[in-house]
């Protein structure tokens, strides 16, 4: 099966195919009926001649042999159109006697329409290859005989088909050439005419991917009022709909982060305030402790939302300052292993003798993916109850690995999980746009954040930093 790439190529392979077979099969069939009209027309123009010509002999036939072949014999010398058609007369037994060509010029004829007007007595025809030269030939033959009714011989015309057929092959080439002409003609006018729409359609295409990509608002130039004009108006119609309805997500999720602030600050430290005294007892405790987790979730869900506006909106931008970024890697995966081996979940630190300089960076918001990274692991990869985490120096850009052992990511789902509010098949908690910010945050350092399934189970999660950015 053909694959054929791209509407041009499309369309000229399937309507140059299609005319190029109903145009062959036309000038076949005209070729044909030509073919067959020309050769029709020469065979009742023999078979006239050969009618007329037996009648004119008629008046010699009540004579004796000698006489008529005698008359045969002077006819044959002095037809006129010997150059173009050759006039035999053979007799009862098939021998040819006398011929326009010369009285003992060539061999006796052996086609069908001899033996045929012998045996039936009626005009007959051949068209074919001449048995003794191999050359085209178109025969009429034609029984002549006594007034008594016994046949005395034949009177045959002969004829080359060569000329005819060389008429005929002429008219099949000005037919392909007019069909040539005609399949050059459609090709360029289809090529203009795909030009027309190829090109706004690209342009639709790009502007379309960067809608896709995050772009919104941003419009299609409009040329030409068809169904190509009507798809991009209603693709900036889109465009525009859903630059709105982003503002207006974005506005809610800002405003109702800042509302929520005030509440869960209050919440968290009353909760703390709370812990901090000895009257309570220990159901009591136990709820006030869970109260404080929820609101600090909460909180860093809020922190979260607030960046992600930042993001859309176009404000997060970065602090940049010359850091140890080892030693705040190392600070964080302490600190957050404290918390983790709360939920009996083993935090490996796997350390080396790298020697890491100080980079250009934000501190503040790298600890943030950090923490965010480590986080995901935990959620999602919590039941391997192991998390590993890296620190390396290589090509000139600090490397971050942090892997969990759990059940993975689908293959799937991995070119996706960075995007804002996705959370796959994954059953645990969370606001979906925490790695969205998270790669956000590393793009901006020049960097990438990457995720892949490990070998031997579980999620790598890799964030590679340049040092020269």
């Amino acid at each position: 099966m053909i694959k054929v790439k791209g509407l041009r190529r499309r369309w000229l392979l399937n309507a140059v195919a299609l005319v190029s077979i109903l145009g062959l099969i036309c000038v076949i069939c005209i070729t044909l009926a030509v073919s067959a009209y020309y050769y029709s027309a020469m065979e009742s123009d023999m078979r006239y001649r050969a009618k007329t010509s037996t009648e004119f002999f008629g008046e010699y036939l009540n004579q004796g042999y000698y006489d008529y072949y005698k008359s045969c014999a002077i006819y044959a010398q002095t037809f006129d159109e010997k150059n173009t058609l050759e006039l035999q007369f053979i007799d009862a037994q098939g021998q040819l006697v006398a011929s326009s060509y010369g009285q003992f010029l060539g061999a006796s004829p052996t086609t069908a329409d001899v033996s045929q007007a012998l045996e039936t007595g009626k005009i007959s025809s051949f068209v074919g290859k001449d048995p003794n030269t191999g050359e085209g030939i178109m025969a009429v033959s034609s029984p002549m005989r006594y007034s008594n009714g016994q046949m005395i011989g034949i009177l045959r015309y002969v004829t080359s088909t060569r000329q005819l057929d060389m008429q005929i092959l002429t008219i099949g080439c000005f037919a392909f050439g007019a069909l040539f002409v005609v399949i050059l003609a459609m090709v360029i006018g289809s090529n203009y005419y795909m030009h027309t729409i190829l090109v706004p359609l690209r342009e639709i295409i790009e502007k379309a991917k960067r809608i896709t990509n995050g772009s919104y608002g941003i419009q299609i130039q409009t040329r030409y009022d068809d169904e190509v004009g009507e798809l991009a108006e209603t693709i900036n119609e889109m465009s525009l709909k859903i630059s709105e309805n982003e503002k207006l997500q974005t506005d809610f999720i800002s405003s109702l982060s800042h509302e929520l602030r005030t509440p869960l600050t209050a919440i968290t430290g009353w909760s703390e305030t709370l812990l901090s005294g000895d009257d309570l007892d220990e159901n009591t405790q136990r709820g006030v402790k869970i109260i404080y987790r929820e609101a600090v979730r909460m909180t860093e869900m809020v922190v979260e939302l607030l960046d992600f506006t930042r993001m859309q909106d176009g404000r997060m931008t970065l602090n940049m300052e010359l850091a140890d970024i080892r030693s705040e890697f190392e600070d964080t995966v302490y600190m957050y292993g404290s918390r983790l081996a709360q939920d009996g979940i083993t935090l490996e630190y796997l350390d080396n003798d790298q020697d890491i300089p100080e980079i250009s960076c934000d501190p503040k918001r790298l600890r943030q993916v950090f923490l965010n990274i480590l986080d995901n692991a935990a959620k999602h990869g919590g039941e391997g109850k192991r998390i590993q985490a890296e620190i390396l120096w290589e090509d000139d850009e600090v490397v971050v690995n942090i892997r969990d052992f759990g059940p993975g990511i689908p293959e799937d789902e991995l070119p996706l999980v960075t995007k804002k509010f996705y959370k796959g098949s994954s059953k645990a908690r969370g606001s979906g746009i925490g790695l969205a910010v998270c790669d956000e945050i590393v793009q901006l350092h020049g960097g990438t954040l990457t995720l892949s399934n490990a070998k031997g189970g579980g999620t790598l999660v890799s964030v590679r930093i340049p040092a020269n950015q």
